[in-house]
């Protein structure tokens, strides 16, 4: 097989691809399906975000180039079937700019970013529809709390949210009490949904994202706990033997050690 001469180039990229599809070309390759490669997409989206949350710019390098791997891979797919052609994936999207962005190119104005956002929520109804729900073109596959975050944000552009902060504060405190009210597991978890439901509306309403929010909690608990274990096996005791008391103790050593490090 022929190897493009310029490997910077995109359309090497995507003559590579073809190679690998042809029937000269890769069995794994020649028999991956738009379906098939689901589930590795998604792990190559949850790469990059892992990528950026690091902030290792050469592994976001590597994980954005295996990302358009499979972009460019389901392009192909879809042109052998007569789909669509990688043409008209970026005919499409360039339209879809030009279009959303009339204050760039064409005569409307706008005061900040705020408004762009609304302009483009309300350009992007008016494409689709008046019939189609606002929360209609979320995903259903996106992870709960995110799917969560953005049917609440569109809801806020269309007018419907809390006057202030002081308003979800207090809607959180009355979830908090409801749970705790809660009879039967059953009740407690839809109160449990409830409680999470409004402490994403709270960090929207904060300009936080959930999803990066819990990534990085996760994280720093990750960071604890594993140092606990390794102070254990320092010292020569066993964890589990611990009461929770000198857990609680190991758990503020193992934090304090971290702080110093980072």
């Amino acid at each position: 097989m022929t190897i493009p001469e310029n490997l910077e180039e995109f359309s090497a990229l995507v003559e590579i691809i073809s190679t690998l599809r042809s029937p000269e070309g890769c069995p794994w390759d020649r028999k991956q399906t738009h379906r098939s490669l689901r589930p590795t997409f998604l792990q190559e989206c949850y790469e990059v975000l892992a990528a950026l949350d690091s902030g290792d710019t050469a592994a976001l390098k590597e994980e954005l180039g295996d990302l358009m791997l499979h972009i460019v891979l389901q392009v192909q797919i879809a042109s052998e079937a007569g789909e669509f052609k990688l043409g008209d994936v970026i005919k499409g999207i360039s339209e879809k700019l030009i279009r959303r962005h009339p204050h760039v190119f064409g005569s409307s104005d706008v005061r900040d970013a705020d408004e762009v956002v609304r302009n483009w929520a309300d350009l992007k109804k008016a494409e689709k529809g008046t019939e189609q729900s606002i929360l209609g073109s979320v995903p259903e596959e996106l992870p709960a709390l995110s799917y969560s975050q953005e049917i609440q944000h569109r809801a806020a552009q269309a007018g419907f949210d809390w006057e202030d902060d002081d308003g979800v504060i207090d809607k959180l405190t009355e979830e908090v009490r409801e749970f705790r009210e809660a009879q039967g597991q059953e009740q407690r978890t839809q109160e449990y949904g409830d409680l999470l439901f409004t402490l994403v509306n709270i960090a929207r309403r904060q300009g936080m994202d959930v999803e990066t929010a819990l990534r990085e909690a996760n994280r720093k608990f990750y960071l604890r706990f594993t140092r606990m274990e390794e102070v254990c096996r320092e010292r020569g005791i066993s964890f589990g033997d611990l009461s929770f008391g000198e857990q609680n103790i190991l758990w503020e050593e193992a934090k304090k050690s971290i702080q110093e490090q980072g």
